[in-house]
């Protein structure tokens, strides 16, 4: 089982995360920020992860720290629970529709931090959250994780349908990328081997 556990405390945020990439896409999740909670519960149902999640941030004064801390987190959870990556398929993508948006996103974990990153949302908020940090949170996931991640609206005008629709999309990817490849099961996919 690929599993682990992170725990990272600053002065604005305690965090403690679990997760399994051969999960069942369980999870619990409280990050203080009713949004981000309800996107990382769809992103580990439809990444077939199990996530557990506890965030107490300095919300008070905004969700800018509990995303930003709570994506470092989760990319240091997969970075730790992929190790060298031997066997992954390495790559993934989804196009996915959410209602009037379509979501395009593409992933290589390939050891290089790269976010591309353009969902063109409108709305500065989504109900009080900010979505700025939509993409602060995907930065701050590739920099402790690092691979090429592109995200991309192809369609969609409603903010929520677009947000939601790329963390699926997201899930989605990751989940075929770090998925066992059986017949090279004990290869690094890559001809340098390292990643």
């Amino acid at each position: 089982m690929r599993e682990i556990e992170i725990k990272r405390k600053t002065a604005e945020t305690d965090i403690d995360l679990y997760l399994n990439l051969d999960g069942e896409g369980k999870s619990s999740v409280r990050s203080g920020c009713g949004f981000l909670d309800h996107m990382l519960t769809l992103f580990a149902s439809h990444g077939g992860f199990d996530l557990r999640l506890e965030c107490v941030g300095d919300t008070v004064v905004d969700d800018h720290h509990s995303v930003e801390d709570i994506g470092i987190c989760l990319g240091m959870a997969f970075e730790k629970a992929l190790a060298d990556k031997r066997g992954i398929v390495r790559y993934g993508s989804m196009i996915l529709p959410m209602d009037e948006a379509l979501i395009l996103s593409a992933v290589d974990l390939s050891g290089r931090s790269c976010l591309n990153f353009d969902l063109g949302i409108r709305a500065k908020k989504i109900g009080s959250f900010d979505t700025e940090l939509i993409e602060e949170f995907f930065v701050s996931f590739v920099r402790n994780c690092p691979m090429a991640l592109h995200i991309r609206s192809l369609a969609g005008r409603n903010s929520h349908h677009l947000a939601e629709g790329a963390f699926k999309s997201v899930a989605r990817s990751l989940k075929a990328a770090v998925a066992i490849d059986e017949k090279n099961r004990d290869r690094i996919p890559s001809t340098k081997g390292v990643l």
